[in-house]
């Protein structure tokens, strides 16, 4: 899920002209999303040995190599020990690591395959983000959150100005923040935390007379309140980033764990390997419910009642700090069910061959 609201505040300091505030941080959100796809299927898809997955591709098949000595040595041993069937069935995984690593010219088909997982836990995400406009609803959710600060950064100027000018710089101020709302509510439709955020900029414009400091803040919030609200919404970001990031570096490392399959070990490397990637995706998977849920409950309680007054900080505190901790220590326990169930059902296989 991409957040283009949290570029407001940038777009906004750089004096970006409003009307290009919520389209262009659509596009550099798509842009980014994009550049994520095009270093996968650079990256995978292009397995020579001067690109880098090429060359961790020759390394696994080095480390094959290498471990099959100690794969032939536990061969025949098993063989003297346990007649045929237990090093018979155990002949499989030399198999398996030359196909995984064979390369066909597109690709090799274990880089295929890693795409494939891949595309399989976007689709499920995507899956959960079009359900019932799921995406749309965060996106208003983080909308009700950062507003005010949004239309504080418009009229806090005006504090320091006095008498006539003060008036004509809310003025000012307040035609640009109608433009913003003009916007919400084309995409929102007239909600009622705009008609609640459209009252509290009319208080402002038409107020007579000099607005004290505490009077501003009860209405549009602090200076200090946008800082952090800018600063959690980043780090939501990044974490959904180092997602992206962790699930290619875990993919890069594929061919190094197949190769290092055929040591006569219980615990095989590929079915950590495969159980560190579906754990961060399910960790992408679960942020993004917590995400949409909590969201969903924000948009359908407070945002439809246009006289409640809800301190929204609770929400972006959830999904910079808590939302990410919450889903790692799913994916922990997901990935830990993962890894037992391949475990279980590898020894189940290799009892019955």
């Amino acid at each position: 899920m991409q957040l283009p609201i949290q570029l407001i505040f940038a777009q906004v300091g750089r004096q970006v002209g409003i009307d290009d505030v919520l389209d262009n941080g659509a596009v550099t959100s798509q842009s980014i999303a994009n550049g994520w796809n095009k270093q996968w299927l650079d990256l995978l898809q292009n397995t020579t040995s001067n690109n880098l997955y090429g060359a961790l591709t020759n390394l696994g098949i080095f480390f094959a190599v290498g471990t099959l000595l100690f794969f032939m040595i536990q061969f025949l041993k098993d063989l003297i020990s346990y007649e045929y069937s237990r090093p018979i069935s155990a002949l499989i995984w030399p198999f398996v690591v030359v196909i995984l690593l064979s390369n066909s010219g597109n690709g090799s088909i274990l880089s295929n395959l890693t795409l494939g997982l891949r595309n399989f836990v976007n689709t499920v995400n995507q899956q959960i983000l079009v359900t019932a406009d799921a995406n749309k609803i965060y996106q208003q959710a983080l909308n009700m959150s950062v507003a005010e600060e949004v239309t504080g950064s418009f009229l806090r100027p005006c504090q320091s100005l006095t008498g006539t000018q003060q008036s004509q710089c809310f003025v000012s101020a307040a035609d640009k923040i109608n433009i913003l709302l003009q916007k919400y509510r084309n995409t929102y439709r007239n909600q009622n935390w705009i008609i609640r955020l459209q009252t509290r900029v009319d208080d402002i414009r038409y107020s007579k007379g000099f607005v004290s400091e505490t009077s501003f803040n009860s209405l549009l919030g602090s200076t200090v309140q946008t800082s952090i609200k800018n600063f959690l919404i980043s780090l939501q970001y990044a974490f959904q980033n180092l997602i992206e990031a962790t699930m290619l570096l875990i993919a890069l490392l594929g061919p190094i764990a197949v190769g290092g399959s055929l040591l006569p070990v219980a615990g095989k490397p590929i079915f950590a390997w495969l159980t560190g990637f579906l754990s961060i995706g399910i960790a992408k998977i679960s942020f993004n419910v917590i995400a949409v849920v909590t969201a969903a409950v924000i948009v359908n309680g407070p945002g439809q009642n246009v006289s409640a007054d809800p301190d929204l900080m609770w929400f972006i505190i959830f999904l910079g700090i808590l939302a990410p901790i919450l889903s790692l220590l799913v994916a922990a326990a997901g990935g830990f069910a993962v890894f037992s169930g391949i475990s279980n059902t590898a020894s189940l296989v290799r009892e019955r061959i």
